[in-house]
């Protein structure tokens, strides 16, 4: 059996890519609903990036062959034109490419790779867990005439619920930001290390915190944007003198600070929510979808 040329691999695999990626697209076209106007527009883009992404990259690789081989590369079955090198008769020049534009394609490369991995990852969501999650959610909140606001994911995100839940209301001096609610946070966790060092270990050994660590966990707290959790929720309650509600999607509902009278904080955890998975949302009134008679 004669050895393939590095024209025959070149074209096999070039035909494989085409392959799969047609089977990708069928596959992203399944999961979206043909009456979601707005997702299959938004689908139709992430295809067309994909399918531009993969001509390019394969123009690409056809003219490496040609200037690492000088072969005669004859025909190219990958949806290019045929292209034709005979060896002395004709040259192919490649512009010369300054430093600045190297950097600007490599810059516009990246972020076309990364749009396509979060394209690809949203499509994949609407039936994975993030989406079955978001589903039980929505339904439970309906419940109480309530859906989900949005919270960035900086690692803020559960002051940023409680700040945005603070600021939804009309008692005056209620409202707190995201530095005042850390920096409070941390304030009653230093001045109360005993409602708090119990459920605080070390990861590597096990151990309860000592004073040191525990100082460096408050410090991260006021300072930094670690992650909040059901001990800062019961800080806050005590600041706040209210108490809070976590809406979970396959757990019952967390309630924190029964104690306190007042209007209940809600907030919303999602496992799945992101690719570094925890993060917590806000909530607002439900609003009610418009209907064509609306529009």
């Amino acid at each position: 059996m004669e050895e393939e040329t590095p024209e025959e691999l070149l074209t096999k695999k070039h035909r494989r890519e085409k392959k799969d990626l047609q089977a990708k697209i069928q596959s992203m076209k399944s999961v979206v609903p043909k009456n979601d106007k707005k997702r299959r527009k938004q689908l139709s883009d992430e295809i067309a990036k994909l399918e531009a992404d993969l001509s390019e990259r394969h123009e690409e690789e056809i003219r490496q062959l040609i200037s690492t081989t000088g072969t005669k590369v004859e025909e190219v079955l990958n949806g290019l034109e045929t292209l034709k090198v005979e060896g002395g008769e004709e040259e192919v020049k490649q512009p010369r490419v300054t430093k600045a534009q190297k950097r600007r394609d490599k810059k516009a490369t990246q972020e076309k790779e990364r749009e396509s991995r979060i394209a690809e990852a949203e499509v994949q969501n609407l039936q994975g867990v993030r989406h079955q999650e978001g589903l039980k959610l929505a339904q439970k909140l309906a419940q109480q005439q309530l859906q989900i606001k949005e919270i960035s994911s900086d690692g803020h995100c559960m002051y940023r619920a409680v700040e945005d839940q603070l600021a939804q209301r009309s008692k005056p001096g209620l409202s707190m930001s995201v530095k005042e609610l850390r920096s409070r946070t941390a304030e009653h966790m230093r001045n109360n290390p005993d409602d708090f060092l119990p459920f605080l270990t070390n990861p590597n050994t096990g151990d309860l915190f000592t004073t040191d660590e525990f100082e460096k966990y408050c410090s991260d707290v006021e300072h930094t944007a670690a992650w909040g959790g059901q001990l800062e929720l019961r800080a806050l309650t005590h600041i706040l003198h209210l108490p809070v509600e976590v809406i979970q999607a396959d757990s019952p509902t967390l309630k924190i600070g029964e104690e306190y009278d007042g209007e209940t904080i809600t907030l919303v955890y999602m496992r799945h929510a992101y690719g570094l998975g925890e993060h917590y949302n806000g909530v607002e009134p439900l609003q009610e979808p418009s209907s064509a008679e609306d529009v």
